[in-house]
């Protein structure tokens, strides 16, 4: 379960990194002053404007003031996958609940531009240091600022004080040693402008809870592999920094073009499902035990809501991440990890996987 959190890190490394940025300006506000929406916001990495309004126009002054700032921050560089602080899977799986959290109080449509703009930008990144243009840098900026200003002020907060505490108070000093000093400062004054821009658009209630099928084909085909798999999960070391370790043999701009795929997935997912899987999740980490494992039923139920979301998307779509994560994973890997548990549970499990997939595919549109 532990795992399969890990596409959220992103996120929490980026807020790390403002929460690193703030901690050297002495001159700033308090953290619960400073960044009601620095828990998405603060990536500021790569989507377009779908319409003007003030966050539109706030993130342009945002632009003028980091752009240079972003130039500077080395995209590529393989520190973003290390833990912000000691290596504590656990406790980290807090912070990534509660980013889990925000993401199902979202407003879907404008997770959905989020992810288009993300991809977008992604297509004008150049330079040794993986920058996106400055015109994408701004609309992704806005995209995310809306992204936040439809979630409650506390669920943002709660990702921001969750990320806070797993990060080590060295680390602001070392991530502003690798860029100019001024510029970084520049950038942090802008982006507090633009969080008070979004604070005053931000929305004051929760969306309503997302509406789960029941009774569907893939929903029994869910209890099946999970009756077929549990064991083999059981037996994952959930614990490992090995989910921390780049593929080998391949650069961050390689791996991002799979990670483009997946961006390009999650943007064409029906977004009362994508909720109802993210809602999925965060009932499943209540349930983790002391081994990084959820129970049983909670497995079944993620299995079930991811298996809904899969279908909700063309198969070309699902198709281009398979085939693109095919090309960035050596087979090692696969023998790597298959060595590390018993190797007839992993069989069952891929055996009801393959059924389990063939349900969903069915029910695809």
């Amino acid at each position: 379960m532990v795992r399969g959190a890990r596409k959220f890190l992103g996120l929490g490394v980026a807020a790390a990194v403002v929460y690193s940025i703030k901690e050297q300006l002495n001159f700033v506000p308090g953290p619960r002053h400073a960044a009601p929406v620095a828990a998405a916001a603060a990536s500021m990495m790569m989507a377009p404007a779908a319409f003007a309004d003030e966050i539109g126009d706030a993130s342009k002054k945002l632009g003028d003031a980091s752009y240079n700032f972003a130039k500077e921050v080395d995209w590529n560089n393989g520190i973003f996958l290390q833990a912000p602080g000691k290596f504590q899977p656990l406790k980290a799986l807090k912070a990534i609940d509660k980013m889990i959290e925000m993401g199902a109080a979202a407003d879907p449509k404008l997770l959905k531009a989020a992810a288009e703009a993300h991809h977008k930008a992604i297509g004008s990144i150049s330079g040794p240091n993986g920058v996106t243009s400055r015109a994408d840098w701004d609309e992704v900026n806005a995209a995310l600022g809306r992204v936040v200003a439809s979630v409650p002020k506390a669920k943002v907060m709660a990702v921001y004080d969750a990320v806070k505490d797993i990060t080590d108070p060295k680390v602001p000093a070392y991530m502003k040693s690798l860029v100019n000093g001024p510029d970084a400062e520049k950038a942090y004054q802008g982006f507090l402008e633009f969080k008070d821009v979004v604070a005053k658009n931000q929305v004051t209630a929760a969306s309503a809870p997302a509406v789960v099928p029941s009774g569907d084909k893939i929903g029994a085909a869910a209890k099946q592999l999970s009756d077929a798999s549990y064991p083999f999960i059981k037996d994952i070391d959930w614990l490992s920094d090995i989910y921390l370790k780049p593929l080998p043999g391949k650069t961050a701009p390689e791996t991002l073009k799979a990670i483009d795929k997946m961006i390009v997935m999650g943007s064409k997912m029906d977004g009362n499902l994508l909720k109802a899987a993210a809602e999925a999740h965060h009932k499943a980490i209540g349930s983790v035990d002391s081994k990084g494992v959820t129970s049983a039923a909670d497995y079944e139920a993620v299995n079930a809501a991811l298996g809904r979301l899969v279908a909700s998307v063309p198969k070309d779509t699902v198709m281009d991440v398979y085939n693109s994560m095919a090309k960035i994973v050596d087979p090692t890997v696969t023998n790597n990890m298959f060595s590390k548990v018993n190797p007839l549970d992993a069989v069952a499990a891929a055996k009801g996987f393959y059924t389990f997939k063939d349900v969903v595919q069915a029910s695809q549109r």
